[in-house]
């Protein structure tokens, strides 16, 4: 199994005909992603890498069945992008794109909670690197290549410490099930608790692994669902240990303003309900590969 995302995800590139959405659409259908169809208002009828264009999510998803989306659209047009895939029925919707302002995100919120829980669609992002089911599908900017399917659950704010936890995984002969990206902003579609409770309910997934950063609630609240309803052993490395207070770091989210924003902060609270905290990036997969062998005894 996997979370969000598998072979049977029919997928939609919003902005497809752009340079970059280009690159990563000829990717993913490399990688064995069921893309079925983009969406470019003004460019119906078109077609990139052998599938079709539309004018509408709606006249892709009527014509596709597509259940499934990616916005590459640029910042000032994205939240209307997500909207409109919420509208036309999409499920899981992927957003790559960073730069969008944080009042449009909360119009993106307020609009998807207009619509009952079975019928309201799921989000990750923006400004993420996406979402990957290793030798299933992949839905973003993630390199394929260094994901070996398997039972590690992977939940990260950061792109890159996303892909570092994969393949230092890799190297340990250890696979993913599902490695989600949930971006950095401060407001964003779903949170570390979120996808945890996915990883919970899912049985290919044995061990989870979270990377934070500073900035923002999300570990603590992180912390305090791992305490009450998450079974499995659950890992966790926060970025940042050496921020000054007040100064962003990185993603528009990472600054610290408040308590328990800080990284030492937050690992004392992981620490409190039970989760391991890597001390380092370097042994993030050391450290996820000693609980993996505990949970396979």
């Amino acid at each position: 199994m996997s979370i969000l995302l598998d072979r049977n995800s029919r997928v939609i590139v919003q902005g497809i005909t752009g340079r970059i959405a280009q690159f990563h659409t000829k990717e993913m259908i490399r990688y064995g992603t069921n893309v079925v169809g983009g969406v470019v208002p003004g460019k119906g009828g078109e077609s990139v890498e052998g599938v079709p264009v539309f004018d509408t999510v709606k006249q892709a998803v009527a014509a596709t069945g597509a259940d499934t989306s990616l916005v590459f659209v640029p910042p000032p047009f994205a939240a209307d992008g997500i909207m409109e895939a919420a509208d036309a029925g999409i499920r899981y919707c992927v957003c790559i794109t960073d730069g969008i302002p944080a009042q449009d995100m909360i119009q993106v919120k307020r609009y998807m909670w207009r619509y009952p829980k079975e019928r309201r669609m799921v989000l990750t992002g923006p400004n993420c690197a996406g979402t990957i089911s290793p030798g299933k599908a992949l839905l973003g900017i993630m390199p394929g290549h260094i994901y070996l399917p398997g039972h590690v659950g992977i939940v990260s704010r950061s792109g890159t410490l996303g892909y570092e936890t994969a393949a230092q995984l890799r190297e340990r002969g250890i696979g993913v099930s599902t490695s989600v990206g949930i971006g950095g902003d401060p407001i964003n579609g779903s949170s570390f608790r979120d996808i945890l409770a996915e990883f919970e309910a899912d049985d290919d997934t044995q061990v989870i692994a979270m990377i934070g950063e500073i900035g923002g609630p999300q570990e603590a609240e992180a912390a305090e669902f791992v305490r009450n309803h998450v079974t499995k052993p659950v890992v966790a490395y926060v970025a940042g240990l050496t921020a000054p207070k007040g100064r962003t770091m990185g993603h528009a989210g990472a600054i610290i303003s408040a308590f328990g924003e800080s990284a030492s902060e937050k690992v004392e609270i992981l620490n409190a309900a039970g989760v391991i905290v890597a001390e380092n990036p370097a042994v993030i997969g050391e450290t996820i590969a000693n609980v993996w062998k505990k949970a396979a005894a």
